[in-house]
């Protein structure tokens, strides 16, 4: 794929247990917080999305779901990409497997020339689950009155 898209901001670390008030100078750089502290209060560490939108909070909790699972060099193994769609992806990929669009997204994984994906290369596996889902086809399909 193409170049990576993430920035180096992001692995900024930060000792001891941040606060707001101890947030880096940029409202953009979220601070390194252990993989033990919830994504909610994580999410609510990054100064830029204190009044973000919905879909800004989406991206980011992508983001930070990445980035605590991700080795040292900002990548994912196999397994591991694996595992995060098995357990945080689970309501778009259960009941799927039989689906040969599902398959081909799988064994493109399978098949990457890397052992390891980059956020770019996640977003897009993600994306692509989603897409070909039942799970997004009855969210698209309801009808929302007021």
């Amino acid at each position: 794929t193409g170049g990576c898209m993430h920035s180096t901001q992001g692995h900024t670390t930060h000792s001891g247990a941040p606060s707001l008030s101890e947030a880096p100078a940029t409202a953009l750089t979220p601070t390194k917080m252990p993989k033990s502290v919830s994504i909610s209060k994580q999410l609510a560490s990054i100064k830029a999305l204190k009044k973000g939108s919905d879909l800004e909070k989406a991206i980011a909790t992508v983001a930070l779901i990445f980035r605590n699972s991700s080795d040292p060099d900002g990548k994912l193994g196999k397994a591991t990409a694996k595992n995060l769609l098995q357990t945080q992806f689970r309501n778009f990929t259960e009941g799927e497997e039989s689906k040969p669009k599902y398959q081909d997204i799988l064994s493109e994984l399978d098949e990457h020339a890397e052992n390891k994906l980059d956020f770019e290369d996640f977003v897009i596996l993600l994306l692509s689950l989603a897409i070909v889902s039942d799970l997004l086809q009855n969210i698209l399909s309801v009808k929302i009155t007021k």
